[in-house]
């Protein structure tokens, strides 16, 4: 069989799958294989940055279960054995990148409204385990919404016991910049409370995306809100291990938004770090933007 030959078979693999995909990503150093639990792209936050086009309806509605965790088992046997970098896809992945970090809960929509979250997770933990994969995280990419649901909090507690990391969104310190740039009906309070009472439990890493509104970047007001939301989760108990700030990288379905230059996004995570004490690491936009 030719290179050209086996390239090809490789890529097969996953070309076609609905609802796994590997990525390299830029926050995991590494390749994050990316399981989607909404790929009908429904969502319960509008946020004006997404890059999802919800216009138009994805041809699969539901998550098939069996068809998720196929594709999921191979794609880490694929990953796992380094065969991934015989595809066109990572064949010139940098040689420290070449490593599998995780697993990564995202997608078209918020991963948490899966309303068998909780059973997934013991699923998606169990093959991890059956593949010897201990040390590959479970990251689950989330906006917070739904940490007070019981099922979801069981869903939680299976990824703290199988290398689990919560990413949560939080990108406003005011309810009304949170209303402008994340657009949902859920009150900024549940949100705050819900990061507070998970970090609580576990340390969490906050994700924040800030980015140009109208050519508008973040106020300096916002801002020290924001840092300010940041030192309350810390009071009433929770732990924040990272805060990632990053802007816009792929093109959002809204054409008033553009991402901050690297120097904004710099000066963003030195404020957060004099302001809370916390470590931060900045994410840049795309040259190809």
């Amino acid at each position: 069989m030719s290179t050209h030959q086996l390239h090809t078979r490789h890529e097969r693999r996953f070309a076609a799958n609905r609802f796994v995909y590997p990525v390299l990503s830029r926050r995991s150093r590494g390749i994050s294989i990316g399981v989607n639990l909404n790929p009908d792209k429904v969502c319960n936050f509008d946020c004006i940055y997404c890059q999802v086009d919800r216009t138009r309806q994805s041809e699969t509605r539901f998550v098939e279960n069996e068809a998720l965790m196929a594709e999921l088992d191979d794609m880490l046997a694929l990953a796992a054995s380094g065969e991934i970098y015989l595809t066109e896809k990572f064949r010139d992945t940098p040689a420290e990148l070449r490593r599998l970090n995780d697993i990564a809960f995202s997608g078209d929509g918020e991963p948490t409204t899966y309303r068998n979250f909780d059973e997934l997770m013991a699923a998606c933990a169990a093959l991890k385990r059956q593949h010897g994969l201990d040390a590959v995280k479970m990251v689950l990419i989330t906006n917070a919404s739904m940490f007070h649901r019981p099922h979801v909090q069981r869903g939680l507690a299976i990824l703290d016991e199988n290398n689990g990391e919560i990413w949560a969104k939080l990108e406003a310190g005011t309810a009304e910049y949170f209303k402008l740039v994340d657009r949902t009906s859920i009150p900024f309070e549940r949100i705050l409370e819900n990061i507070a009472a998970a970090a609580r439990v576990r340390p969490l890493v906050i994700q924040s995306l800030f980015m140009r509104v109208a050519g508008e970047p973040p106020s300096p007001s916002e801002l020290a809100a924001y840092c300010d939301r940041l030192n309350a989760i810390i009071a009433s108990g929770g732990r924040l291990q990272l805060v990632q700030i990053y802007t816009v990288a792929r093109r959002p379905a809204e054409g008033f938004v553009a991402p901050l230059a690297d120097a904004e996004v710099d000066a963003i995570a030195a404020l957060v770090e004099s302001r809370t004490g916390l470590p931060a690491a900045a994410f840049y936009g795309s040259s190809g933007y």
